[in-house]
């Protein structure tokens, strides 16, 4: 299964996304992990959830390949969608949300990263959206929480990625780590979060929530609308075909 659940510890649920080779998520992989999120905030017993990745990094994105080998709408819209879902799951998760980030953070990783509470990453992590060179548009909004505004536009206009490195410089990566303590690094911050008093931590994730400047649902929704125009006007087919025929993924 590409998005499993588990728990490293008391308190602490672990939801891994596996769905190799690059973790670049099908439509209904990516309602599964907004399930999987849903269900482990919901779960009386867990008290915080680390995010985290198997492979060769975090996550490449929504899968092209079924998007383009798919008849008609139904996979834009699928994808669309189930992003939607599992980004709001990241943000809406009852508890805290730890993304442990290693290797590539691309497209939906971002959307993911950028939801989660807090932030880890391997040293070897990097983060960036090549929608422009796909013919879509999307996760600006949560972009925006990790980077500057400048650095965020200039990342969007140009797909260039931003290292895990210059994020922690930003203060948005909480730590860095090596590749190989970057789970035990995100349990045991989970694992403090879990130690705290679980009512308490679920109202000021709450109220974390209800303080935010930016409604960040109703925002990508808005950047998704322009997906669809660039859609129907053949642009995003012929720039998505292109990046598919060239064996990339």
């Amino acid at each position: 299964m590409a998005i499993q659940v588990a728990r490293p510890g008391t308190g602490v649920a672990e939801v891994v996304i596996d769905a190799p080779p690059v973790n670049a998520i099908d439509v209904k992989d990516w309602f599964a992990l907004a399930d999987a999120l849903t269900a482990q905030g919901a779960d009386p017993e867990v008290r915080a959830v680390v995010l985290r990745a198997e492979g060769r990094g975090f996550c490449a994105g929504v899968d092209l390949k079924e998007m383009q080998s798919t008849a008609g709408f139904d996979a834009l819209l699928g994808a669309n969608a189930g992003c939607a879902a599992a980004f709001s799951a990241v943000y809406d998760c009852q508890v805290p949300v730890i993304a442990a980030v290693h290797g590539f953070c691309l497209g939906g990783g971002v959307g993911l990263a950028g939801n989660a509470d807090l932030v880890i990453a391997s040293h070897d992590a990097y983060f960036g959206l090549p929608e422009v060179d796909r013919g879509a548009l999307g996760a600006a909004t949560h972009l925006a929480r990790l980077v500057p505004q400048q650095r965020m536009r200039h990342m969007v206009y140009t797909s260039q990625n931003a290292t895990a490195a210059e994020l922690h410089g930003y203060g948005t990566v909480l730590a860095l780590t090596s590749r190989d303590r970057l789970r035990d690094a995100a349990i045991e911050i989970a694992t403090a979060v879990a130690a705290k008093d679980p009512q308490v931590v679920r109202a000021a994730k709450q109220s974390l929530n209800g303080i935010d400047p930016v409604d960040v649902k109703r925002s990508y929704r808005y950047e998704q609308g322009f997906t669809f125009e660039l859609n129907l006007a053949g642009v995003g087919d012929r720039l998505r075909d292109a990046f598919t025929e060239g064996g990339a993924g």
